[in-house]
């Protein structure tokens, strides 16, 4: 049997539904999925109706066949859904951290100022990044390279580029998502600023 990490029925039950809707999301009837799992048709739907008892070394087929992985199969679901920002208002931007990856944080940030015009003030750090504008016109400086990124648009680079963004014509929102080597650069950069007198 499979160990349970929470109340036996309620992990049981959710194995469960998620194998069939693993199966339907990738078009799959219950013959196909069982032929690719080399399990019988009448085993497989037993085992989606709880009519079959949860084997492990069905589960690690059933997961293999389903493109993902057993922990992934099993994990649990996580009562703590929702996440507060934490505010940071002298760079007037709001960070909150992602649970799954705790290298990845996602930041929004309301910019008024254009890029700087000098490239000596362009960063580079490891990592990579991936933005969204939410609202107006930001302009992304990567190397030599200017690209005008408009709502709705996104951009993802490494950050070992030397870059800047900035506003076009006005305020601009943007949504960053950081991997854990780009958000230690971008927080470094807002410590030197600050040594330094800027805003």
């Amino acid at each position: 049997m499979l160990p349970m990490a929470q109340n036996d029925g309620e992990l049981d039950s959710l194995v469960r539904k998620r194998i069939r809707a693993l199966r339907v999301a990738q078009g799959w009837s219950l013959e196909e999925l069982a032929g690719r799992a080399n399990v019988s048709q009448s085993t497989l739907s037993r085992i989606e109706n709880g009519q079959r008892r949860l084997a492990l070394d069905q589960l690690v087929v059933l997961a293999r066949a389903l493109d993902t992985s057993l922990d992934q199969l099993v994990e649990t679901a996580s009562d703590d859904v929702i996440t507060s920002p934490m505010i940071d208002a002298a760079h007037n931007l709001m960070r909150w951290p992602i649970k799954g990856s705790p290298g990845m944080s996602v930041v929004r940030q309301r910019m008024t100022e254009p890029p700087p015009d000098n490239p000596t003030r362009m960063r580079a750090h490891p990592g990579r990044e991936w933005l969204v504008v939410l609202s107006g016109t930001a302009i992304l400086m990567l190397g030599h390279a200017r690209f005008r990124v408009e709502a709705n648009q996104a951009a993802e680079f490494p950050t070992m580029l030397p870059h800047a963004i900035g506003a076009e014509g006005g305020p601009c929102e943007i949504l960053g998502i950081f991997d854990r080597d780009a958000r230690r650069g971008h927080e470094r950069d807002r410590t030197d600023k600050v040594a330094d007198g800027e805003r």
